[in-house]
């Protein structure tokens, strides 16, 4: 039985030697067709590497500042016992964790408000909004434009019977709310360009922007980096403003009714010089006490104030750049020898599926019509 599994297992494996062996042959048969459908691919591959617009793509990276437990936390504290105030509320998680920065960026409201950033190009001879930019001057592969001619078809004629409302909503401000079509792919393509990663472990920002000029890759990351920073200060310190703005406004009504009250009391002052009946004494203490109090007032709300504009100053976050917007000098995409070894690679690989298989296939199927007819023939 040893000796049958053995002669069993060696037939099996000179089965398959020869029929390896036979594959080679056919590929070395087929060498031709193989190096012709390569040469075909590589022809491909550099028609649509010359046909893919460069991308050029601008980086910076940003290192928000640590949240802090002590230090100004602890001034902060210092300045509220001052004003006998509770520093409970000075503390608290940052609602915007950085992980939601790549949504912020991406969120329509946020796109919207790069549609008048002016951009010039690399020549320094055109000056546009980035609307009008990413309308008229972003270039697609020959075959997107011919895909997309029966959409352009359609919208030309609908134009046609709407003219007078075309117009009305090209001059519309844009509304997050309702999109236009041509809004709507203005905030896609945007999106597309405009990407935020965020380093789980240290944090660091990293905001990328590709487009096809250089120059404009570079003005709208460092715009998209401002923007970005400006909502989130905004964010985090909305509060702490709008608590401001109300310490300001008891403030200066506190200092208006202390100026009063001191204008009242020297008021009766250099009206009663030398008098000195009870009655009189008795307005005079009561001048001074309101006064008084209105100075107490005063004080108080000057030192609210203080702390809220120290509170504010606190929690507006402190971003370091790393790496600052610089005009990019190669472009980033597309990788022109990756798509012609793929090309060639893909048509390489056809040409030997085609020799192995699709010659065989073929002589069967043709063999089998030929049987069908002759019996017919008969």
């Amino acid at each position: 039985m040893e000796d049958l599994n053995k002669e069993n297992l060696s037939g099996k494996d000179t089965e398959q030697e020869i029929d390896l062996i036979e594959l080679a042959r056919k590929l070395w048969s087929g060498r031709k067709t193989i190096l012709r459908w390569g040469a075909i691919g590589i022809i491909a591959g550099i028609v649509i590497g010359l046909s893919i617009p460069k991308e050029y793509t601008t980086v910076i990276k940003l290192a928000p500042e640590a949240s802090q437990s002590g230090g100004s936390s602890g001034n902060l504290g210092a300045l509220a016992a001052m004003a006998g105030i509770s520093p409970a509320g000075t503390s608290g998680k940052d609602a915007v964790n950085p992980q939601l920065y790549p949504d912020i960026v991406s969120s329509i409201p946020f796109t919207l408000e790069l549609f008048d950033v002016k951009v010039t190009n690399s020549d320094a001879t055109v000056t546009k909004s980035v609307k009008d930019y990413v309308s008229n001057d972003l270039s697609a592969p020959w075959w997107s434009a011919v895909m997309s001619l029966p959409g352009k078809a359609i919208g030309g004629i609908r134009s046609l019977f709407s003219g007078s409302d075309s117009e009305a909503v090209k001059n519309r401000k844009p509304d997050s709310f309702r999109l236009t079509p041509e809004e709507s792919g203005i905030v896609g393509a945007l999106s597309g360009r405009v990407n935020v990663d965020v380093d789980g472990k240290t944090s660091i920002i990293s905001l990328s922007v590709t487009m096809q000029d250089p120059m404009v890759s570079a003005m709208l990351a460092d715009t998209v980096a401002e923007r970005l920073k400006e909502y989130v200060t905004d964010y985090r310190t909305n509060k702490a403003r709008a608590d401001m703005l109300y310490a300001q406004k008891l403030n200066d009504e506190a200092r208006e009714d202390y100026y009063a009250a001191q204008q009242r009391y020297a008021s009766y002052m250099d009206k009663n010089q030398g008098v000195i009946l009870r009655s009189m004494r008795n307005e005079e203490e009561r001048l001074q006490n309101e006064m008084q109090l209105a100075f107490n007032l005063y004080n108080t709300t000057a030192q609210q104030l203080q702390m809220a504009k120290a509170k504010v100053q606190e929690i507006t976050p402190v971003y370091t750049i790393l790496q600052p917007a610089t005009v990019p000098l190669a472009p980033s995409k597309p990788s022109k020898m990756m798509i012609i070894v793929g090309c060639a690679f893909l048509a390489v690989m056809a040409a030997a599926a085609w020799i192995l298989f699709g010659r065989d296939l073929r002589n069967t199927f043709k063999k089998g019509e030929t049987d069908e007819e002759t019996p017919a023939a008969k």
